[in-house]
């Protein structure tokens, strides 16, 4: 039998090398239409800075390599330009010559392509690059060696667009980042987000949200927006976004959907029986809610490859679906989430709670330790986890791959508490952040807490609620009060219960969460109606800064 794959990255490597595994017999041939193979993409924003300094690292395997250890025949610079299902060939190019190339299965994996918007200049415009590929990452780095830009401007402000901005910094660059959207990291909430916003500027970097480029100026050196301002650009960076690469499949007349992923069955078929595709370019399912979803992570890619060779050679596999879990490092910041944000879950009309909670990455009397600000979206009687997210500076990913792995296993809110950790001052808690938040969000599902969200405390005031904040004078004074708050510490709350009416709703708030917590207890065992301020100053403060009071 001969298999051949198209593209020759992370699901098409991982095909090619388990094919083998699993069989001597077959002939397999990889077509990739870009120099290289089996490169490490995800690692290119750090090259650019020197953090990865030799290039060779970014290269993981050579078709010499390949063809050694597994026995692949592996064309780079050969691009797949014509599928004929009818005679089951491929037909190729290499460098204007081609060939027909015939098989009795095919696996596409032509990735995901840089999204190149329509505006004005744009094609005018000598200064701006995308970053996909080893060779997109060449010019990169030999135009800053020797242009020496002053000024960078970045449009979008999604991981990779992040990831650029930090090396460029790192550079010496002058970098102004550009988002269209009303937050940078769309994958995070927008609370979540603006902690890794304030981290940019802090670093010296300029942020610019809801406003979009809608024209380039002087070949590019000159960028507008659509909030009317202009900005200066040595060098610009787009990354809007990705989109599949499904040109090939398109004119093969195979099934494609969502924003023109190629369809697949759960066994990675497309509607032809003998074509199977994988990767950043096919339709998946959102595991947890079981809608499509274009999900373009190199975990998922790898882990469709091998399954994909398994159900070739005859093994039962079934793509189960993913969740989509990723994590961005900012500077001194670590952002990460997993599963669905609450921005999701309105869309999909499912009913949820969220909660915040601050812990810190280990044991905090041991030095080093730092805050994790973390949320978890469930659902408010099941318990069911939806997704979570995290900011901090250490500890962040192994937070979130433990609420990913929950995830995975259909757990609740209620099994997180119950998750033994191993504990050693320098490495965690007693009382990990996963079993904080766990046990945060038991007692919303079993009626021992109710929350209110920062943007629903406005309304909640406006129609006659009461602001609690029980934070010490000192923390007022030094840290800034919320709108409309009253005072009372919550050491002295059980000796002044007097001094809060009967007869309304009272919310009330602390530094993050965890003594407001305490405060509705005591509250709601003396008869009276409260909620707690979920994330309570530290989240308001973060989203709304301009109305803190000082």
């Amino acid at each position: 039998m001969r298999v051949v794959i198209i593209g020759g990255v992370a699901g098409g490597m991982s095909a090619a090398t388990r094919l083998r595994r699993l069989s001597e017999e077959i002939e397999i041939i990889v077509l990739e239409k870009g120099p290289y193979v089996s490169f490490a993409n995800c690692g290119l924003p750090y090259y650019v800075s020197g953090e990865i300094s030799e290039r060779s690292e970014l290269i993981l395997q050579t078709p010499e390599q390949l063809k050694k250890r597994f026995n692949i025949n592996v064309y780079p610079e050969t691009e797949a330009i014509n599928i004929n299902r009818k005679n089951k060939t491929v037909l190729s190019n290499s460098k204007g010559k081609e060939e027909v190339i015939s098989y009795d299965k095919l696996i596409l994996s032509p990735g995901a392509q840089p999204v190149i918007p329509t505006i004005k200049g744009l094609d005018e415009a000598t200064n701006v690059y995308t970053l996909r590929n080893v060779p997109d990452v060449d010019k990169i780095v030999a135009t800053v060696k020797n242009e020496q830009p002053k000024r960078a401007v970045v449009i979008g402000a999604g991981f990779i667009g992040l990831e650029m901005a930090e090396n460029l910094q790192h550079l010496g660059i002058d970098v102004t980042i550009v988002e269209a959207a009303p937050q940078i990291l769309p994958p995070l909430d927008e609370e979540m987000a603006a902690f890794v916003e304030k981290e940019l500027k802090e670093k010296g970097i300029t942020v610019f949200t809801g406003a979009g480029a809608t024209e380039f100026k002087e070949s590019g050196n000159v960028i507008e927006l659509s909030s009317g301002e202009s900005i200066s650009s040595d060098f610009t960076i787009l990354s809007i976004g990705v989109k599949p690469s499904s040109d090939l499949a398109v004119a093969a007349d195979l099934k494609t959907g969502l924003r023109g992923g190629i369809v697949v069955d759960e066994t990675y078929q497309t509607n032809d029986p003998d074509i199977y595709a994988v990767g950043d370019a096919i339709v998946v399912k959102q595991q947890i809610t079981k809608e499509d979803a274009l999900i373009s992570l190199a975990s998922p890619a790898n882990r469709q490859g091998r399954q994909v060779a398994d159900v070739i050679v005859g093994v039962t596999r079934k793509n189960k679906g993913s969740i989509s879990t990723a994590i961005v490092r900012v500077f001194d910041l670590a952002a990460a989430s997993t599963g669905l944000s609450e921005r999701q879950l309105r869309s999909s009309n499912l009913e949820y709670k969220a909660v915040h909670t601050t812990s810190k990455s280990h044991a905090g009397y041991f030095p080093g330790s730092h805050p994790i600000v973390m949320k978890l979206l469930f659902h408010p009687m099941s318990g069911k986890i939806y997704g979570a997210q995290a900011i901090g500076q250490d500890g962040v990913d192994k937070r979130i791959d433990i609420i990913a792995t929950a995830i995975k296993a259909d757990m609740t809110v209620m099994d997180l508490p119950e998750l033994e950790f191993t504990y050693a001052p320098p490495f965690g808690s007693a009382k990990d952040p996963v079993n904080m938040i766990g046990y945060a969000a038991a007692n919303i599902v079993e009626g021992f807490s109710e929350n209110i969200q920062y943007y629903e405390l406005k309304e909640t005031i406006e129609n006659g609620a009461i602001l609690l904040d029980v934070r010490n004078p000192g923390e007022l004074k030094n840290n800034g009060s919320l709108p409309h708050a009253e005072n009372i510490p919550l050491d002295e709350l059980r000796d002044r219960l007097s001094e809060l009416p009967g007869n309304k709703e009272i919310i009330v708030s602390c530094q993050s969460g965890q003594r407001s917590y305490l405060a509705e207890r005591i509250l709601k065992n003396n008869g009276f109606d409260v909620k707690n301020l979920d994330g309570a100053f530290q989240i308001y403060s973060t989203i709304y800064p301009q109305e803190v009071i000082k």
